[in-house]
């Protein structure tokens, strides 16, 4: 994985300190060319990742990279699954099936359809998570997808719930069809590092909040470091700005002096924050 990673919250209003800040992003967004032109500016500065969630304007940002190859040479994505609103909305509208038409790949759509109606008639959960990653990895069909993330609200749910064994169906799935790397993210760290190991997933790749202020670090800032220190996994390292409460240089500071932060996950919404940030990050941890 890259040392920096180019998020996608702007660009659906999400800012967890500000709802007016959050309501002016979603504003500015809501056009396509807005989008790329963000974009086209981290591509620019050398961030060739982009980590997204499968929101519905996500496949319009595919559609553009895939008609112009040339543009985006070396661009990854890290789709992050799933996108809980899009399935809501699809069902309300068209109904199960017609959901079901709308995200799955066409050829597939039968062999898909027939097995989450027995999933579904027999509660059986491997069929229903392998139907939903099919789904969302529907938009990025010719895309580079190295890595595959599961979205921290299905992660920490099961986390919850006890139900462990989804997530070696997920990584199995993600592996095995795509080719990718199954990775999770998760607000407790620490707690799903123990749920991993116990269904057998070695060195997995977790995103979560790691910051200097401890902000929304489910366990506390001490646990997540002794996890750093002494757990075999490779971590990316979001919210490192706790929002805008941690200055930048700080923030980058503080995450270089910690072990085993493989990547660091930023989004920005200006050509200068983003180049900002690849200049601190390039100095703090040089090997990007």
């Amino acid at each position: 994985m890259d040392r920096l990673l180019f998020g996608d919250n702007q660009f659906f209003g999400v800012n967890h300190m500000s709802e007016e800040k959050a309501r002016a992003q979603a504003m500015r967004f809501q056009s396509l060319d807005a989008i790329m032109s963000v974009l086209d500016s981290a591509y620019d500065a050398g961030v060739r990742t982009f980590m997204c969630t499968t929101h519905d304007r996500i496949a319009s940002v595919a559609d553009r990279i895939r008609s112009n190859p040339e543009r985006y040479k070396g661009q990854l994505f890290f789709p992050c699954m799933p996108y809980a609103h899009k399935y809501a909305n699809a069902m309300a509208e068209v109904g199960t099936f017609g959901a079901i038409r709308q995200f799955l790949p066409d050829g597939g759509f039968m062999d898909a359809a027939m097995r989450g109606g027995k999933s579904l008639a027999k509660k059986d959960v491997e069929g229903i998570i392998t139907l939903l990653v099919d789904a969302e990895m529907k938009m990025f069909q010719g895309l580079n997808t190295p890595v595959i993330f599961l979205q921290n609200v299905v992660v920490d749910f099961l986390l919850g719930m006890g139900f462990t064994e989804a997530f070696r169906v997920f990584a199995s799935h993600a592996s095995k069809k795509y080719g990718a790397e199954p990775a999770f993210i998760t607000m407790n760290m620490p707690r799903l590092l123990d749920a991993l190991d116990s269904v057998g997933i070695e060195n997995p790749i977790v995103c979560a909040n790691i910051n200097k202020i401890g902000f929304r670090m489910c366990g506390g800032i001490d646990s997540y470091i002794d996890a750093l220190t002494n757990r075999k996994f490779r971590a990316i390292a979001m919210s490192v700005f706790a929002s805008g409460a941690v200055q930048p240089e700080e923030a980058i500071e503080w995450i270089a002096s910690l072990p085993n932060v493989e990547s660091i996950v930023f989004g920005a919404s200006s050509r200068t924050n983003i180049e900002s940030t690849v200049s601190l990050v390039s100095k703090y941890l040089p090997t990007i």
